[in-house]
């Protein structure tokens, strides 16, 4: 197969003009009758399917790549492969987000102040957070109403994010108890402020068991055994020269003996 583009890794980069280049060269102009409209193209194109043409390889290396590893698998099935994940990864993020804004949108506009009058256990817990978020938005360029959604979907993101485990969702939840608890305090009665606060602190740590499912505080310790433990062989090593015995003839013939 005829290409220009030169090979990388080992692969040769194929390239859709070597289609063209299979096409027949054109008829003389002498020649009759007049070949047919596309008759070139037609047969690049039955060419190509051939055994040995640019089509029929990019079908085998389509057919290859599911027994291939992925340094062998063709770049072109590589690119691909990643241009469609990356397409699906913005259409679900594109998709989530409308998800979110819809969910927002609509708690948006849920009245600030008439679904709750303030009795009943919740009432207790819901109205004085009410009152305090309509009481900010009084100087914020927003509406209760969007204080108060935004509110409920920090606590339902920290609860379920932290059902399945996830440390920031941990996070969230342990932040939205608090200002939960502090807006309670500051708002409710202040006869029966103790109370309500109580009862919302108690909620809370009911909500807790399955919004803090899996955290501890224990310290984790791994004992692992070094993979390399050195062995010290003290050893003492004693050089001693003795002296030639007395009246040996030998003379230096002999040399002091080492132990």
């Amino acid at each position: 197969m005829p290409s220009n583009d030169k090979p990388v890794n080992g692969q040769d980069n194929p390239s859709f003009l070597d289609v063209l280049n299979q096409t027949p060269p054109p008829p003389d102009a002498k020649d009759w009758p007049r070949p047919k409209p596309f008759a070139g193209l037609r047969s690049a194109w039955k060419a190509s399917w051939k055994e040995g043409g640019f089509l029929y390889q990019r079908w085998e290396e389509v057919f290859q790549a599911r027994h291939a590893s992925r340094h062998e698998v063709a770049s072109w099935i590589k690119a691909t492969a990643l241009f469609g994940g990356l397409s699906l990864i913005v259409m679900m993020l594109d998709t989530a987000g409308d998800i979110a804004s819809a969910t927002l949108k609509g708690l948006s506009d849920v009245p600030a102040t008439s679904a709750s009058d303030g009795s009943g256990l919740w009432g207790t817990v819901d109205h004085p957070v009410r009152v305090f978020l309509a009481d900010q938005a009084a100087h914020l360029a927003v509406a209760p109403a969007a204080l108060y959604a935004f509110w409920q979907l920090t606590g339902l993101i920290g609860l379920v994010g932290g059902f399945f485990g996830n440390a920031g969702a941990h996070i969230t939840w342990l932040l939205f108890g608090l200002g939960s608890l502090a807006m309670i305090w500051s708002t409710a009665p202040a006869g029966g402020r103790a109370a309500a606060t109580g009862l919302a602190a108690l909620m809370w740590a009911l909500a807790s068991v399955f919004a803090l499912r899996g955290l501890t505080l224990r310290p984790i310790v791994h004992n692992h055994p070094p993979q390399f433990q050195p062995q010290f062989n003290p050893a003492l090593h004693l050089h001693a020269t003795l002296p030639a015995p007395a009246g040996d003839d030998h003379g230096d013939d002999i040399h002091p003996l080492h132990r």
